[in-house]
This record gives C-alpha cells, sequence and structure tokens, in this order.
C-alpha cells in the first residue's frame, strides 16, 4: 500500500500565537548590584546545580553583563569559592 504524504488528508490546526515577557538583566535595572567573584552566593544563582553557567537567554542577562558574569564564576572556580561540578559518588 502506497501512502500519498504531500497532502495531508485533514487540515492542520492553527498554533496560537504565544506571547514572551522580555527578560531583563537585573543588572542593568538594579546599578547598585556588581559582579564580583569574591561573592559566590550571587554568583551560585547563576550556576545550575551541576556547576554550568546558566546561559543568557535563560538568565536574561544582557550579553555585556553574561560576559562579566561567567569571567568572574571562572574566576570563582580557580580559587574555589565555587566548584567546577558536583561529586557523584556512584
Amino acid at each position: 500500500m502506497a501512502f500519498n504524504r504531500s497532502r495531508p488528508s485533514r487540515p492542520r490546526p492553527r498554533r496560537r500565537m504565544t506571547y514572551h515577557r522580555r527578560k531583563i538583566c537585573r543588572f542593568c535595572a538594579d546599578s547598585s548590584l556588581a559582579i564580583d567573584y569574591k561573592d559566590s552566593k550571587t554568583l551560585r544563582l547563576f550556576t545550575t546545580e551541576r556547576g554550568k553557567i546558566i546561559p543568557c537567554r535563560i538568565s536574561g542577562n544582557c550579553a555585556k553583563h553574561q560576559r562579566r558574569l561567567g569571567l568572574a564564576i571562572k574566576r570563582a572556580r580557580n580559587i574555589a569559592l565555587l566548584p567546577y561540578t558536583t561529586s557523584i559518588v556512584r
């Protein structure tokens, strides 16, 4: 039996347009916040539980602050304020 895949048998349903609210960079919004590699509490908010850096499309940071944040996280890892990864014991 051959199926004709060029034309669907019934019309496809229309997808609804979803509205996504644009995320605002918290460092641009509040100028009193500073990115510092010694502030491990703030830097932990921008890493996953596995130790990876959260991308700017998820965190909402602008490109300028995301670059500074990545550099601060890497410096904090280097002097052992933040872990590189989690320790999984099997």
